[in-house]
C-alpha cells in the first residue's frame, strides 16, 4: 500500500561537505511529486536519501528525520536493504542487467531474496509487473531475448516493471526520461499517471512542462550560493507553483531567467 513520507529538518552530508541543508516537506501517498531545480542543487541527493542509496558513498550520512508508516528510515535498527525494497528507484538512464533475458531482469529483486521460487509464481510476477509497466504486449512472446535488446523507450518501462515487482510502497524516479526521445518520453509520463494510483511517487526532472504535466505537488530546490548547500526554497501544489509561487526565485526559474 502507497505511504505518505514525511520530512523533518533533514541535512545531509558527504563526509564533512553539507550538500543539502535542512529539508522539511510531507509527500502525500498515491500522488506525484516532482522536484525541480538548477544543476547541483541537491534534489537528486535528497531523492537517494528516501531510499538510502546516497550511503553507498562512502562518508555519506543525515541529519533529520525520514518518516513513512511511522518508521523513521534512519532508525538505528532499519535495514538500509529493506529500506530500498519498500521504496524502489528508477534512474535516468535505462539499466536493464545486459546478460539477463526480460524475464530474469523483472525477477532480479525478487530473486535476491527468494532463491527458490516456483515457476508459476515466477510468471504470475513477471505478467503483471509488464502489465503494471505497460510493456507486456509488447514483449510476451520474447520474454527470453536480452534486455538489452529493447528500445530505450521499452529498457526504461522495463527497469519500471522490475522496481514495482517487488511490491515497493514509494516509486522514486530520478529524470526517468532525460535519455528517451518524445514519443518514449510519452509513454513514461501515461505510465506514472497510471501509476499512482498505487505508489507514491517522487520525480526529479528538468523539464519544466513534464514537471507541470505529471505531478500534483513540486519542490524547488536552489543553491544559497557557490559552494553552498541546496535547500528547498519552497513546496506547494504544482498549479500554484506554475502560476504564483510564494517565492520570486521560483518564479525566476520556471520562466528561465536563470538555472
Amino acid at each position: 500500500m502507497a505511504k505518505s513520507i514525511d520530512v523533518s529538518d533533514l541535512d545531509i552530508y558527504y563526509g564533512d561537505f553539507l550538500a543539502v541543508e535542512g529539508v522539511s516537506m510531507t509527500i502525500r501517498a498515491r500522488s506525484v511529486t516532482a522536484l525541480i531545480g538548477p544543476s547541483g542543487c541537491g534534489k537528486s541527493t535528497f531523492l537517494r536519501s528516501l531510499n538510502r542509496m546516497h550511503e553507498v558513498i562512502p562518508g555519506a550520512r543525515v541529519d533529520g528525520k525520514i518518516v513513512i508508516d511511522g518508521q523513521n528510515m534512519y532508525d538505528a535498527d532499519v535495514d538500509p536493504v529493506q529500506v530500498r525494497r519498500s521504496v524502489g528507484m528508477v534512474f535516468q538512464r535505462p539499466n536493464p542487467f545486459p546478460t539477463m533475458s526480460i524475464y530474469e531482469n523483472v525477477l532480479a529483486g525478487n530473486r535476491l531474496n527468494s532463491k527458490r521460487m516456483p515457476k508459476s509464481e515466477a510468471d504470475s510476477i513477471v505478467e503483471k509487473s509488464l502489465k503494471g509497466a505497460n510493456l507486456w504486449e509488447e514483449v510476451k512472446n520474447r520474454l527470453n531475448k536480452p534486455g538489452s535488446s529493447l528500445s530505450g523507450g521499452q529498457q526504461q518501462r522495463l527497469c519500471i516493471a522490475r522496481a514495482i515487482a517487488v511490491e515497493p510502497q514509494v516509486l522514486l524516479m530520478d529524470e526517468p526520461c532525460s535519455a528517451l526521445d518524445p514519443i518514449s518520453t510519452s509513454a513514461i509520463e501515461d505510465l506514472i499517471h497510471d501509476l499512482k494510483s498505487d505508489y507514491t511517487i517522487v520525480i526529479v526532472t528538468h523539464n519544466m512542462q513534464q514537471a507541470a504535466r505529471v505531478s500534483e505537488d513540486t519542490g524547488f530546490f536552489n543553491l544559497a550560493g557557490a559552494g553552498k548547500p541546496g535547500r528547498l526554497v519552497e513546496m506547494n501544489p504544482t498549479s500554484k507553483i506554475f502560476s504564483n509561487p510564494d517565492e520570486p526565485s521560483t518564479e525566476a526559474y520556471i520562466s528561465g531567467r536563470f538555472g
